[in-house]
C-alpha cells in the first residue's frame, strides 16, 4: 500500500513532468518513491549554464512534514555547497524549523538551480570558492571552466532524449551537450594551484565553516 509520502511524491512527479522545467531532470530510483536522482543545469547567461550536476534526494515516510536529504553527487566548486559532503547550504533543507509543507520537489530543484547562479557570500561553507569569487571573479570563472566545462563539452548537431517518461524528464536545447562529470568529493589546494594563474595568492585558505542554520 502506498504511504502518504509515496502518494505525494507521485503527484509531485506528475507535476514536474507536466511543467517540464528547463534544465531539470528528476526520477525515482526506488519502488517506494523514497529515493530519487536528479540533474540540474545552471541558469542561462551564467557560468553554470550547459553544465549538469547530479544529485541524490532521499525522502522519508514523514515527507512533506520534514525536508528530504539532498546531496550533490557531482559537487560544484561553489560557496554554498560543502566540498566534502556535497550538501547544499539552504536553510529549509538544513533546519526543519524553516521547512514548510507547501514546498515540493519542484520548488526544491528550482531553488537549487537558482542557488548555483546566485551564491550567498556572507556565510559560505566552501571558503576557498567564496574567497576566490570575492577577490577575483575572473579566476573563479576560470576554475569552473577548467573543472567542469572544458573536459566535458561535446558539440552535437542534435540531441534526442531516450523516451521513458515514467523514469526521466529533461529539457535540453539543441547545440552543446555537456556530459555529467564524475563524482568529485573535494577540490584540493594542490588542484587549485594547478588551475590558478597566481596560485600562491590562495594557498592560505582556511577550512570551511559549518553551514548557518
Amino acid at each position: 500500500m502506498c504511504s502518504r509520502a509515496c502518494f505525494l511524491l507521485r503527484r509531485e512527479f506528475q507535476e514536474l513532468k507536466e511543467n517540464n522545467y528547463v534544465g531539470i531532470i528528476a526520477f525515482p530510483v526506488s519502488e517506494d518513491m523514497m529515493e530519487w536522482e536528479a540533474d540540474i543545469e545552471g541558469l542561462q547567461n551564467t557560468i553554470w549554464h550547459g553544465i549538469y550536476f547530479q544529485l541524490a534526494i532521499n525522502f522519508t515516510s514523514e515527507y512533506n512534514l520534514v525536508p528530504p536529504v539532498v546531496t550533490f553527487k557531482t559537487i560544484p566548486f561553489h560557496p554554498n555547497v560543502d566540498q566534502y559532503t556535497g550538501r547544499p547550504c539552504i536553510d529549509f533543507l538544513d533546519n526543519f524549523h524553516h521547512w514548510n509543507s507547501s514546498y515540493t520537489l519542484s520548488s526544491i530543484l528550482l531553488t537549487l538551480q537558482a542557488m548555483l547562479s546566485n551564491p550567498v557570500l556572507n556565510n559560505p561553507v566552501n571558503l576557498e570558492a567564496a574567497r576566490i569569487l570575492i577577490e577575483d571573479e575572473s579566476t573563479y570563472r576560470l576554475i569552473v571552466e577548467k573543472l567542469f566545462r572544458e573536459p566535458l563539452q561535446l558539440k552535437v548537431d542534435s540531441y534526442e532524449l531516450l523516451k521513458d517518461s515514467d523514469k526521466c524528464i529533461r529539457s535540453t536545447p539543441q547545440g552543446t551537450l555537456s556530459l555529467k562529470p564524475p563524482k568529485q568529493s573535494y577540490v584540493s589546494l594542490f588542484q587549485l594551484s594547478c588551475l590558478l594563474p597566481s596560485p600562491k595568492k590562495y594557498l592560505s585558505l582556511s577550512s570551511p565553516n559549518a553551514c548557518a542554520k
